[in-house]
């Protein structure tokens, strides 16, 4: 099977920093990739880079075989750790802003029947990520994880093929978290995406993924740090429970220190 996604030889460079360097990576379409490794591995710059926000220094990425364009399309849909909902109209309104920016571009409202029909998508979306009954709700009046499910139901509007997800969960109560991780599992199969979430919790990388990437530096040099970048040191394909099992104990091990040693750095798309 070809891949849906293809990064080749790609490397992120800042100046004389180099932050990725040779990281090699093909994505079937349906797969749920989780990306883990310590802060300042690049991981937020390789979902940047997928994005359209950022071009890598070397390499290239390819969408169905093709050069992936500067910006991102209706094709790809991302959701943050932070809230990305806006705070001054409701949560169907929310939802319904993509599709308004997308067919009316200069004004962003819809009148009659492409109205009626961007309401009724944003309804249908709204009842899939269980906001049905707060459709009228404004932001504020909405708790942590009802505007989490508000951001990803805006992500999804256009029907995009992958989505990205950054740190989606991390700003969440463990109850709130565990239920967001059936529904984001109840979307992907519902909507045959393609997923590829970063994450700093390691049993949440095994939980969702039927593949996990660790993104660490191969090579160190003390006097000289911004040397060497951050590469794919495990790839791992997650087949069965026990591939889960042996796969999370490998990666804990090599990985959990560096991650727990910084435990208020978080990267993210739009900071960092």
């Amino acid at each position: 099977m070809s891949a849906l996604l293809s990064l080749s030889n790609i490397w992120v460079e800042y100046g004389d920093k180099i932050v990725i360097e040779n990281v090699d990576l093909d994505i079937e379409e349906g797969a749920f990739v989780s990306i883990v490794g310590p802060s300042g591995a690049g991981k937020s710059s390789l979902l940047r880079i997928i994005l359209g926000q950022e071009i890598p220094t070397r390499g290239t990425i390819l969408l169905d075989g093709q050069r992936l364009g500067g910006e991102c399309g209706p094709d790809r849909g991302v959701v943050f750790q932070r809230y990305s909902v806006f705070p001054h109209i409701s949560a169907l309104r929310n939802t319904m802003f993509g599709l308004e920016c997308e067919q009316a571009p200069l004004s962003a409202r819809l009148f009659g029947t492409a109205h009626k029909a961007a309401k009724a998508m944003a309804m249908e979306m709204l009842d899939a990520v269980g906001l049905a009954d707060s459709m009228h709700l404004y932001p504020a009046q909405m708790s942590g994880g009802m505007q989490q499910r508000l951001a990803i139901a805006q992500a999804l509007i256009k029907r995009p093929r992958i989505l990205l997800l950054d740190e989606p969960f991390g700003a969440l109560d463990p109850g709130i978290r565990a239920d967001m991780h059936a529904l984001i599992t109840r979307l992907w199969n519902d909507y045959a995406l393609t997923i590829i979430m970063v994450t700093h919790d390691i049993r949440e990388a095994f939980k969702l993924g039927t593949r996990v990437l660790a993104l660490d530096k191969r090579r160190h040099d003390p006097d000289a740090p911004h040397r060497f970048g951050a590469t794919a040191v495990y790839d791992l394909a997650l087949r069965n429970r026990k591939d889960r099992a042996a796969g999370e104990e490998l990666v804990a091990a090599s990985l959990t220190p560096k991650i727990d040693a910084n435990p208020n750095t978080k990267e993210s798309i739009g900071h960092g």
